[in-house]
């Protein structure tokens, strides 16, 4: 069976897991206070080019979604994100759970507009009884987006300038940034990145690492007890050391994007086949996501042999099934989902 369902479906990568053991048995001090941690977050500052950004490490996805949402947005506020951003479909309903709304924007294959963001914000303030209502206090991207799409450094610009001309952080969710970084036609670098938004995060979890993401405050904006609200959203790792250790490893020798543009690079692969052969490619992208309609016969006779992700029904005969690489993607495997279709 190959799978094609995720970019997380393997464990790490070799030399994460050669490093793992090789410091097994050193005696390290935990929460994020070892020599790894320190040494993996001078080089994200590096990369980021923000010396003074201040780098921190968090377990999993939405566990970091939720603790930079909830520490960054007043008590009063929500978060301003598209319809079907992660926050708002995939996540369980964890941000609502900390008491902060998601409130939408249309989606734009993925994206918002920085206009329609101002005229939500134009409106809201427009309105006589907004202080009865739940204001937007912070904004939410993902680069790239849900559908592998991605923003321009124009985009982006834009939209972190309307954010901030309302008093609003911009937070970029970064767990698949490799990928977006990588691809063709990205015109965003991460320094660019960390310049124009007030907080990321760096995913770990789908591009190499065996879980963990890096949450990276750029402009002297760390929310105040870090530490300490990490924890008490269960997102702060006793063990932090193998963290650290982890994306150490990833940012050492450029391995962070070099295996990133690996499953870019077995993407447009697939794409070019599916693409001669005629399928209807739903939310072009050059990244590790590819979305094809495909209707139930052909769903059904490669499902004994390939599985795929299902994102939603196309038309009444079709369904939009997602193909994504990852990282571990390997030639041998790519070539076989090939010649299935």
């Amino acid at each position: 069976m190959l799978d094609f369902t995720s970019d997380y479906t393997e464990g790490a990568h070799p030399k994460i897991l050669k490093r793992m053991t090789e410091t097994n048995m050193e005696q390290l001090p935990g929460y994020g206070s070892d020599k790894y941690c320190e040494s993996a977050k001078a080089k994200i500052r590096e990369a980021c080019g923000c010396p003074d950004a201040d780098v921190w490490f968090l377990v999993g996805g939405t566990q970091t979604n939720q603790t930079v949402i909830d520490t960054i947005t007043p008590v009063y506020a929500g978060v301003v994100a598209a319809t079907n951003g992660h926050v708002n479909v995939h996540e369980a309903g964890a941000v609502e759970y900390t008491g902060h709304k998601v409130l939408t924007l249309p989606s734009h294959e993925g994206k918002i507009e920085a206009g329609e963001l101002e005229q939500y914000c134009k409106d809201f303030y427009a309105d006589g009884n907004y202080t009865h209502m739940v204001f937007p206090g912070c904004v939410y991207v993902s680069h790239p987006t849900e559908y592998g799409t991605m923003y321009t450094k124009a985009e982006l610009t834009a939209i972190a300038d309307i954010a901030h001309k309302y008093d609003m952080p911009l937070f970029l969710d970064g767990a698949r940034l490799g990928y977006g970084l990588t691809a063709e036609g990205n015109d965003l670098t991460l320094e660019d990145i960390a310049h124009i938004v007030d907080v990321l995060y760096i995913g770990g979890t789908k591009v190499g690492a065996l879980f963990g993401e890096a949450v990276v405050f750029t402009k002297h904006n760390t929310p105040k007890h870090f530490l300490t609200q990490i924890k008490q959203h269960g997102a702060l790792l006793a063990k932090g050391w193998l963290l650290g250790l982890q994306f150490d490893t990833l940012f050492t020798d450029g391995l962070y994007t070099r295996i990133a543009k690996n499953a870019n690079t077995m993407a447009d692969q697939i794409r070019a086949v599916l693409k001669a052969k005629g399928y209807q490619l739903v939310y072009p992208n050059t990244t590790n996501q590819i979305f094809v309609a495909m209707d139930q016969p052909t769903i059904d006779r490669l499902s004994p042999q390939v599985a795929m992700g299902f994102l939603e029904k196309y038309d009444d005969t079709h369904s939009v099934m997602r193909i994504c690489t990852s990282w571990a993607t390997t030639q041998e495997h790519t070539d076989q989902l090939i010649a299935l279709l």
